[in-house]
């Protein structure tokens, strides 16, 4: 086996799960309808490697929302499992991207199940649940905007024009299964989106924590942990300044950013070629 091909695999295995090679038969050899088309714009930022920037940028920008970490806080394994949550989160991209509609449907339900268990109270005795439409629609936003911004900045084909409205309406569809009212449409509509809930958002300590745990805990080899740096100093980088600032994370310069965002994506490019079956299905997998 070649480097790119033990690279490839290790990458899928790390980011998939133990699981991976089962759960990627699924979502490519299930017949039945998909909900896209090959090709399509969804699956086009989905399948990118620049989704490992996006979804370190994802976890940031939706720890701001005070409710949604403390249920992470609360319930949440990402101090003692975080490639295992990692794992959860990339196998239901893949399956509500790529995968058959009943099997698509099949994993929302799963993860709407999985919520009906998260809920508590904040510190101020402010009740939350997971399940909270609007707690959902806020996850959502973060996440999409989060994918987009990264694509476009090391994405190997960008959105353009109506491809970028299409993209925010596809990702549309899985939301609303789960719960989401009115998921954004169109670009406009997710700025809208963001906006409209940013008297909200905060840098809780809670969220301090967490995120500096995943920064500099990432239960990584030491020959792994610069690339992995790499990729969450580029999420920074794509960070709003105030988000950064709520988080206490330092500024990153644009062409620091530019240039390990650039080399780390392309690292995991090179190996998500390789000739491996698993490095070749890698980009059914990657996640927020």
């Amino acid at each position: 086996m070649t480097l790119r091909d033990r690279l490839g695999a290790e990458l899928f295995r790390k980011v998939a799960g133990p699981d991976g090679p089962r759960n990627r038969r699924r979502v490519h050899g299930t017949p039945g309808p998909r909900w896209f088309e090959p090709g399509s714009p969804i699956g086009r930022v989905h399948g990118d490697a620049s989704m490992f920037v996006g979804g370190i940028r994802a976890i940031m920008l939706q720890s701001l929302h005070p409710a949604a970490m403390q249920g992470v806080a609360d319930h949440s394994g990402y101090r003692g499992d975080m490639w295992g949550r990692l794992a959860q989160v990339s196998t239901y991209i893949a399956m509500t991207t790529f995968g058959a509609e009943q099997d698509a449907l099949q994993m929302i339900r799963a993860v709407q199940r999985a919520h009906e268990s998260v809920t508590g109270t904040l510190p101020d005795g402010t009740p939350y649940a997971a399940s909270d439409p609007h707690l959902l629609g806020w996850v959502h936003a973060a996440e999409i905007d989060s994918f987009l911004v990264a694509h476009d900045r090391y994405g190997h084909r960008r959105l353009v024009g109506a491809e970028r409205d299409l993209y925010v309406a596809q990702a549309a569809v899985a939301a609303e299964h789960l719960g989401v009212v009115d998921a954004p449409r169109s670009e406009d509509d997710l700025r809208a989106t963001l906006a409209a809930y940013g008297p909200e958002l905060r840098g809780t300590p809670a969220a301090q924590e967490a995120i500096r745990f995943l920064l500099l805990h990432p239960d990584l080899p030491l020959a792994a942990r610069p690339g992995y740096l790499s990729l969450a100093t580029a999420a920074i980088g794509l960070l709003p300044a105030d988000a950064r600032r709520e988080l206490r994370l330092p500024p990153v310069p644009p062409v620091t950013n530019r240039v390990l965002g650039a080399a780390a994506t392309r690292a995991i490019r090179w190996a998500m070629a390789s000739g491996h079956a698993e490095a070749r299905e890698l980009q059914a997998a990657t996640a927020r």
